[in-house]
């Protein structure tokens, strides 16, 4: 739907109402002015949560569809999810004590939702839950889902017969600058919610003994790709936790390397 049919669609339902657009712009929290504009189909000059504050206000859904390369974005997004999953597939398909399940839905006292994957070690009666995410968006949301995840998990597992005297949970990141940028603005909260790194996850998946939190970065290693290689399990923990200052940057630089870059896990979460 373009511009003009959405304003139109505006106004009719405005008129259908017997709203004036003062009525309007008192609901959405907008000038009437800006009501008067939108009906003209001049979306381009709103922010988003202008146009959504006039569709919740005349309960108009207007949903936003992204499209890149002819309409192959969702695809592209989904192949990063994919890709992430099968590198994790494979480090467990070393480890033959876990039992893993991917992709398990729930629903459990009107909570529903996704956990990217469940791995079970019946030995020591741990259940680990891995996120898995291409994008951060929002930090904090990230760390109340994965609450959320671990609060439930006991009861989302007792179906399988699996009784887990721990839970412990992954959050397993894209490597990308932007991703690095929106967790550094959150350290001191994620640093506190998951104290162990990659590299200690991967030590502690051998034995695993107790409740831990880790997060880690995964690289995109595809050709072609913009994402930056993922750093070293020590690396990444000075970023995140905040510890490298101005002479350690200037040095690595220095040595032909940058802030961010380092050599590359293999493809396995760092």
């Amino acid at each position: 739907m373009d511009d003009l049919r959405v304003g139109a669609l505006i106004r009719t339902v405005r008129v259908r109402r017997g709203w004036r657009q003062e009525d309007v712009a008192a609901a959405a929290g907008i000038s009437r002015s800006q009501v008067s504009r939108a009906e003209g189909g001049h979306l381009d000059e709103f922010r988003v949560r202008e146009l959504r504050s006039i569709g919740e206000a005349l309960e108009i859904r207007l949903p936003f569809a992204a499209s890149w390369r002819g309409g192959e974005a969702d695809r592209v997004v989904n192949e990063r999810h994919s890709l992430m999953h099968e590198r994790l597939a494979s480090m467990f398909a070393s480890l033959p004590s876990w039992v893993c399940d991917a992709e398990v839905t729930f629903s459990s006292f009107g909570e529903r939702g996704s956990i990217d994957l469940l791995a079970w070690h019946p030995d020591r009666r741990v259940l680990l839950i891995v996120e898995l995410k291409t994008e951060i968006t929002d930090p904090a949301g990230l760390v109340a889902q994965v609450d959320r995840y671990r609060r439930l998990a006991a009861g989302i597992v007792r179906d399988r017969g699996w009784l887990p005297a721990s839970v412990s949970v992954w959050v397993i990141v894209a490597d990308s600058s932007m991703n690095r940028r929106r967790l550094a603005r959150h350290r001191t909260m994620l640093r506190n919610r998951f104290p162990m790194e990659g590299r200690t996850m991967r030590t502690w998946l051998r034995g695993p003994s107790g409740a831990v939190a880790a997060l880690s970065f995964m690289a995109d290693d595809r050709p072609g790709n913009t994402m930056r290689k993922a750093a070293p399990t020590r690396r990444v923990s000075r970023w995140i936790r905040g510890r490298r200052g101005p002479k350690t940057v200037a040095n690595a630089r220095g040595r032909g390397g940058s802030q961010e870059d380092g050599a590359p896990s293999a493809g396995q979460p760092a």
